[in-house]
This record gives C-alpha cells, structure tokens and sequence, in this order.
C-alpha cells in the first residue's frame, strides 16, 4: 500500500508539476487560443510553486520501494532549478508574440521538461533516471525547434534529437551493463556491489551519456549550434534550469551509486573536466555571435564544475551548489540581456551591435558588465566565490594540475569575456534598440543584483546554506 504521506515528502514537486502539467493541457484543449497569453502566469505559477513546495518538503523522503529518494542536496538544487525556471518563462512571452508563435504549448513543454528535471534529481535507481532524463529530453527537443518558421531553429531541433538520442542510447547501455554486473539498478545496491570490469565499463557508458546532458568536452559539440539556433528564451532555459539539474544528479550518481568507486572514475572526470575548461575558453575566443558564445562559455564552465566533482563528495558538494548557483543567475541574466538587444523588428545577435551601449542604454549596460563580471569570476563579484569555492576543493582534493588548468582557462576566458565590456563602454555608439519588455529588464536587474551584489554581501550565508545542504548526501 502506498504510503502518500512519504510519497508527498519525496516528490511534492514533482506532483505538483505534473498536475500543473496534466491540467494545462485540458485547459489548453478547452480554451484553445485563448489560454496563450494566460498560460506564461499559469506555468510561472506552476515553477514557482514547485519551487516553493522544495523549500516546504527541504528535508526530503523515500519513496515507491527507494526508487526515489530525495534530500536537502537535491532539494537544494530543485528549488535553484525551478525558480530560475520560471523566470525564463516569465521572460519568454514578449519574444514569442513579437515573433508570432505564442502558444500555450511552449508553456506545457517547460512544465513538463521541468517535471523532468525534478524526477531525474529524485532518482535513487536508474530506471527512475532514465525516465526523468527521456522526460527533459523529449521536451527539450521539441523546444529547440520550436520556431518552425526558422530554418536555424529547426536545425537545432534535429541535431539535438539526433546527438541526445545517441547519449541516451549509450546511457541506457551503460546502466544495462551495471544492472547486470551489479545485480540492481538501486543506487545503494550499486554502491555496494563488488567491482568488476563489467561494472566499470557500464560507469563509463553512463559517464559518457550525462556528460552529454551537461555539454562536457568532447561530448559538447550541440552546445553552440543549439544556443544559436534555439529561439533566446529558450537557450536561457536550457543554459539555467536544466544546467543547475542536470550537474547536481551528475554529482549525485557518481557520490552515491558510485561513490565507493571514486578511484576508478576520479581520473576519468578530471580529463573531462579540463578538456571542458580548455575547449569552451579557446573556443569562445574567435566566436562574434554572442550566442554561441554563451554555448561555449557554459562548456568552459561545466568544467569548473566538474571540478568539484571529480574532487569527490566531502569536498565538492557544495562547492559544485555554490558554484553553480552563481553561474546559472548570471547565465539567465546575460541571455536576458541578449533578449533586450531588438533592432528593426528582428534580434541583434553580433557581439559587435553592442557598440556604445553605455551611451544609449547604461542601466543596461551596468547590468550586464556585472553579470560578466560575475560569470567571469572577477572579485569582488558573486561569482569570483563560486569559482574560488571549486578551486579550494580541487586543491583539498589533490587535484593540483586540474586546478591549474582552472586558473589558466579563467584567464583565457578574460579575453572574450572583457572584448564585449569593451565593446559595451568604448565602441561607438549603434542605432538605438526597441523598447524593453518589462519582464527582460527585471530578470536582467535582479540577476545583477543577485548573482552581482547580493551575494558578495551574503556569500557566507550561501556557503553556509549549500554546504549543509551537501550533508544531506550522507544522510
């Protein structure tokens, strides 16, 4: 017999989520054209809540036999994941009516990618995380494409569908080759099993296929063709909610399923990692479109995160909560920025169209050099913190030459990061852009003051927060 009490406990949100889901699409049925423009408040609404019922059920629960499992690590992460959600759906609306493809089904998709998110964090088996992770998928294809009427967009959608079906293949073997050599899909069970060359060799399939879902090197060639294809709004989903996700059940598999393993992967993963560090800054550094430099530089900084991974559980937990958290605001912030820059009906997406902005719009401007900053991990910026956190960890771990690496592609990083403050406060001025649809400077001005400033005044507290919820992993 069910136990709802345990099972709301585990996975409120989720529930939440998918009721929200369920009933926007009767109402989406029922009310057809009707319920576009409502439906941005309603899955706002929707994230929003599950962000809440995160913080509501914080300590987490078991549920369905320990298919899933929750704590305050990956309620720590849900409630990041959900909120920056929701403002990148909040932000999506102006975008889609100005470009004619408002519809409510935009906003079902996200709940439902949402959804997934939740359910890949709440696994504690791999039959529980594939699903979730065909859930985000399958939604996160469909988003790709999402402009129909734009040859870039669709092209995104298929490489995306094509590369993702490919990792999710080679995921699903991978966690068949560890059923079968560990005799269960259940985390602890794995975590317990004796190793074998089997079960290494299904880890490794496994690794390969979530370093897919983050854009680790060399797994990350969709990253910037599906940044600079996908419609902006939804690149700032992908580049925040999903990253924030996507990350933590990384750490999270890898802690606990495999944590007892740590010696056997640890390698493995710094490799990725500074290949990630090194591919996404050099390759950021010839890029003029400023989406797909955004696509590059969330290469390089999933490698930082990576890190805090490979440095293992007692060190980077929440090192990885810190460093993330920063990252994905900043992330929302500059593609929210992007969303800002319209000239003569159509986005201006040349790094080069930002000449002057200080003259033209300087709030704007301040914004987003903050938010640079930050992402740049530049002091005395919220960000700096993040990346100091993984550096520390890295070292505590003895991951001397990863650390290094981390040190040299920042500053690489510099390069492109600064050419576009730059460009911003130097370069002549450009035609004026379009007004600004109030839900784009807000999420642009509160990610600076959050990621920016906020947090330069409260990183204690953050640290203090993201570190116990860490200890939630050996709860």
């Amino acid at each position: 017999m069910l136990d709802y009490t345990a099972m709301i406990l585990a996975i409120g949100p989720e529930l939440w989520l998918a009721a929200a889901g369920l009933v926007g699409v009767l109402l989406g049925a029922m009310l057809k054209d009707r319920f576009n423009g409502l439906s941005f408040k309603y899955g706002a609404l929707a994230l929003f809540g599950a962000a809440a019922l995160s913080l509501l059920f914080y300590q987490g629960g078991e549920a369905f036999g320990g298919l899933v499992r929750t704590n305050t690590f990956v309620n720590f992460a849900k409630f990041v994941s959900f909120s920056v959600g929701g403002f990148a759906l909040i932000m999506s609306e102006g975008f889609l009516r100005r470009h004619d493809t408002i519809r409510y089904e935009y906003v079902l998709l996200t709940i439902f990618a949402s959804l997934g998110m939740g359910i890949i964090l709440s696994a504690a088996d791999l039959m529980t995380l594939y699903m979730g992770i065909e859930t985000l998928s399958l939604s996160s294809y469909v988003l790709a494409a999402f402009h129909r009427d734009s040859a870039r967009s669709s092209e995104a959608g298929l490489k995306y569908f094509v590369l993702g079906a490919l990792a999710s293949g080679m995921l699903l073997y991978g966690a068949s080759l560890v059923y079968g050599f560990a005799g269960t899909t259940n985390y602890a069970g794995i975590s317990s099993a004796a190793p074998s060359i089997g079960l290494m060799f299904g880890m490794v399939l496994m690794i390969v296929g979530l370093a897919f879902k983050v854009s680790a090197a060399p797994m990350h060639v969709w990253t910037p063709d599906v940044y600079e294809g996908a419609p902006t709004p939804v690149g700032a989903f992908f580049a925040s909610a999903p990253k924030m996700a996507s990350m933590v059940v990384f750490a999270n598999v890898m802690f606990t399923a495999f944590g007892s393993v740590m010696d056997d992967w640890q390698m493995i993963i710094a490799i990725i990692s500074g290949l990630s560090m090194l591919v996404g800054s050099f390759g950021a550094l010839t890029q003029t479109n400023i989406k797909r430099l955004l696509g590059y530089s969330s290469i390089a900084n999933v490698g930082y995160a990576l890190v805090a991974v490979a440095a293992g559980q007692a060190s980077g937990a929440g090192a990885l909560l810190i460093f993330m958290t920063l990252y994905v605001i900043s992330s929302l912030g500059l593609f929210a920025g992007v969303l800002a820059m319209r000239r003569r009906g159509g986005m201006v997406e040349s790094i080069d169209e930002f000449g002057g902005l200080m003259s033209t719009r300087p709030w704007l401007a301040i914004a987003l050099s903050i938010l640079i900053f930050s992402i740049a991990g530049l002091p005395p910026f919220g960000g700096f913190f993040g990346k100091w956190e993984v550096f520390n960890a890295g070292l505590n771990a003895g991951l001397l030459p990863l650390a290094i690496i981390l040190v040299v592609a920042s500053v690489v990083s510099l390069g492109y990061y600064l050419r576009i403050v730059k460009i911003m406060w130097f370069d002549e001025p450009k035609e004026r852009f379009e007004p600004i649809d109030g839900s784009v400077t807000l999420t642009v001005l509160i990610s600076a003051f959050v990621a920016g400033i906020l947090f330069l005044v409260f990183i204690n507290q953050l640290a203090d927060w993201a570190n116990g919820a860490a200890l939630g992993l050996a709860s």
